[in-house]
Formats: structure tokens, C-alpha cells, sequence
């Protein structure tokens, strides 16, 4: 067998995120999956650059959604769902998944009851790219000496040009069509 080692001249690729944007990034994709137009939100709860859960503002499983139903409003806030932080961590429980020593990748600031729930179930860096009205989360996060970072937002562009990969080709007609960018989701997903 003939193996060649071939170096690329460009370097490495000058668009290659750091592990926090990568996950900032990843939990703006999660908010994509939203269910209620008054916010997007995503999460991502991470452990040694390993994803445990994700998480975005949904209604309950079976439940009707906003986009759908409308938004259940009460006191100014929408109460039809769960928000991302309590959808993550839900998701690592129903795994039996410790998200003790655990960093949170949130799209926005935590609001007070999903910052408490962080806390509790042992998150000890929380990373944001904006902020949450009448939230008490960053007194929290300090009393609980919590690392809270905040970052720029990263760019919305995914860099993935299939042209430019020689061992990548597209397909010449999706085959599951149907699963792309459905008008609205059913109820529970």
C-alpha cells in the first residue's frame, strides 16, 4: 500500500471556531427548533468538550405549540413552555447523564428559575452571548462562584463548502425531501 502524506498550503482553516463558539454555535442551532415565536432559545450542556444535552424553549411532549395554538401568556411571559436550560437538563436526566462540573452554552442570559436549576444540577461555567430581563442569574451564578462568561455573538454562517472537498460530492436529488424544513412541526417534537 502506497500512503502519501499531503500538507495542505493553506494552512489550517482560517475559519475553525473555538470550542466555546463551537458550542455558542451549536446552541444557536438548537434554538432553531423553537416552538414559540416571543423567544428563541438554545442549550447546550457540555462536559469535557463532550455535548451531554441540548435544549430549546419547546412545549411539553404531546402538547400544542405557540406557533400553532398561540402563546399562553401569563404575567407577560409565555408559560406553554419549557425554556432551553430546563429542556437540557431534563433531556440528561431522562438519560441518567451527570451534569455535575458541566459548562452551559446559552444563547441568552439564564432567567432566575433556569439559573437556580443550572445550580442545582452542578453546572460550573455558564457562557452567553446576551442578556435575559429581570433575571437575578448572575447573583446566583457568583454566590455559587460559577464562572459566567460572555462572548460576542458568533456569526450565524456555517462554513461547509462541498464544492472545495475533493472527497465530497453532493447528491444529485435528496432522497428524504420531506423531512427538510417542514412549514410546522408536529406537536410534541
Amino acid at each position: 500500500m502506497d500512503v502519501k502524506i499531503i500538507k495542505c498550503d493553506s494552512g489550517p482553516s482560517i475559519c475553525r471556531p473555538s470550542w466555546d463558539v463551537y458550542f455558542l454555535k451549536l446552541a444557536m442551532l438548537a434554538s432553531e427548533r423553537a416552538t414559540c415565536p416571543r423567544m428563541h432559545c438554545g442549550c447546550v450542556l457540555v462536559h469535557d468538550r463532550h455535548v451531554v444535552s441540548t435544549g430549546y424553549n419547546g412545549s411539553l411532549p404531546g402538547s400544542p405549540h405557540c406557533y400553532t395554538d398561540g402563546c399562553l401568556v401569563v404575567d407577560g411571559h409565555c408559560v406553554r413552555t419549557n425554556h432551553a436550560e430546563i429542556n437540557a437538563i431534563c433531556q440528561a436526566a431522562r438519560h441518567g447523564l451527570s451534569l455535575r462540573g458541566a459548562t452551559a452554552y446559552i444563547t441568552n442570559m439564564p432567567c432566575t428559575s433556569c439559573a437556580k436549576a443550572l445550580l442545582a444540577a452542578g453546572i460550573t461555567r455558564v457562557v452567553v452571548f446576551s442578556d435575559y430581563h429581570d433575571t437575578l442569574a448572575e447573583r446566583f451564578f457568583a454566590e455559587a462562584q460559577v464562572e459566567l462568561c460572555r462572548l460576542p455573538m458568533p456569526e450565524r454562517k456555517i462554513h461547509y463548502e462541498l464544492d472545495k472537498y475533493s472527497s465530497a460530492r453532493p447528491f444529485p436529488k435528496p432522497c428524504c425531501e420531506k423531512d427538510h424544513n417542514p412549514a410546522s412541526p408536529p406537536a410534541g417534537e
